[in-house]
C-alpha cells in the first residue's frame, strides 16, 4: 500500500515540476507580450490582464544587525524575515528611521488573469 501512496507522490511531484516549468513560460510570454504593447492591463479574449507592480524590501543582514537596538531583537528575528520586521514596525518596537539604510527596495511584477 505505501509503495502505492510513494509512487504516486512521486508521479504528482514530477506533474508538478512540469506545470510549474509550462507556467514560467507562459508568463514570460505574457510578460513579453505586455511589454511589446507597453501596456499594464488588457482584456484578451474572455480574460482580464494585469501587471501589478510590487515593491519588495529586501534587508541587508549586516546593516540590520547593526541597526536593531537590542541583541534580543535580533535573536527574535533569526534571519531578515520581511513580514517579522513589519510586524515590530507596526507594534513601535522598532522605527523606520532605525532601519532606514538597511534594506534595498526590489520591484516584482506579478501577473493577474481573471475572468470577464
Amino acid at each position: 500500500m505505501m509503495d502505492k501512496t510513494v509512487r504516486r507522490y512521486y508521479q504528482q511531484k514530477q506533474k508538478q515540476k512540469e506545470i510549474e516549468q509550462e507556467l514560467t513560460g507562459l508568463r514570460n510570454e505574457i510578460m513579453a507580450y505586455f511589454t511589446e504593447q507597453d501596456a499594464s492591463e488588457l482584456e484578451i479574449g474572455s480574460h482580464k490582464v494585469k501587471i501589478v507592480v510590487q515593491e519588495r524590501k529586501e534587508y541587508d543582514e549586516n546593516k540590520l544587525f547593526e541597526a536593531l537596538p537590542d541583541p534580543e531583537l535580533w535573536r527574535m528575528l533569526s534571519k531578515p524575515d520581511t513580514s517579522k520586521i513589519a510586524s515590530l514596525l507596526k507594534l513601535n518596537v522598532i522605527t523606520e528611521e532605525r532601519l532606514k539604510n538597511t534594506f534595498s527596495t526590489k520591484t516584482v511584477k506579478l501577473l493577474q488573469v481573471d475572468k470577464k
